[in-house]
């Protein structure tokens, strides 16, 4: 399988998902969700979508278990959109790393405070 068409499929199910998640989905236990990568095997048999939730723990709490719940769904309106021989397996994986970005920020604000205040 060519690296190319690998990522054309990553980049197709990113789109789809995001979609599907943003304008398809019902649960009202979803809120704010970005699919921030996804990557696909090279056999195209497994894809991981990695996600950032937004909202206070609660919420995405919620969200996760609603997305858990849609993922049979996501895989069916893949599998109808995308033109290949198998569907990916889809796993849901978090992506913190918005989390860790921003927390990192928050460091490093009050770093510069607690040093302008010497």
């Amino acid at each position: 399988m060519g690296q190319l068409r690998v990522e054309k499929v990553q980049e197709f199910i990113k789109q789809e998902i995001s979609k599907i998640i943003l304008t398809e989905l019902k649960d009202p236990r979803v809120g704010f969700v970005t699919v921030t990568h996804v990557e696909v095997s090279g056999d195209l048999h497994t894809a991981k979508v990695y996600l950032s939730l937004m909202g206070n723990d609660e919420q995405k709490v919620a969200t996760w278990q609603g997305l858990q719940s849609a993922i049979g769904y996501l895989r069916s309106e893949i599998g109808k959109r995308i033109r290949l021989r198998i569907t990916p397996e889809l796993s849901l994986h978090i992506d913190d790393s918005l989390d860790y970005s921003t927390r990192i920020q928050e460091l490093l604000t009050k770093l510069k405070q607690e040093e302008g205040s010497r």
